[in-house]
């Protein structure tokens, strides 16, 4: 699954658009490595988004196949740090 769309599905980030822009900007990072929004992930992967004031890490659990409940996005990730 493309970096940008597991952001959205994930609610990481809200809207896909927005992931395009963060991830073009050099703020996301894949395995402490600068990502664009087409990288194909796979599951263990390490996805480290930079905020202003600071970093969050997260470690990819499940790849979706097509959209998630809200509920159930929180279960595709397991936080870092």
């Amino acid at each position: 699954m493309r970096l940008d769309k597991y952001l959205k599905v994930s609610r990481l980030i809200k809207r896909r658009t927005v992931a395009n822009e963060v991830c073009d900007s050099a703020r996301v990072f894949v395995n402490n490595n600068p990502a664009k929004p087409a990288k194909q992930l796979k599951v263990g992967d390490v996805i480290s988004i930079e905020y202003k004031n600071m970093t969050k890490s997260y470690k990819v659990l499940v790849l979706p196949v097509g959209n998630v409940p809200v509920n159930m996005a929180n279960t595709l990730y397991e936080e870092i740090n």
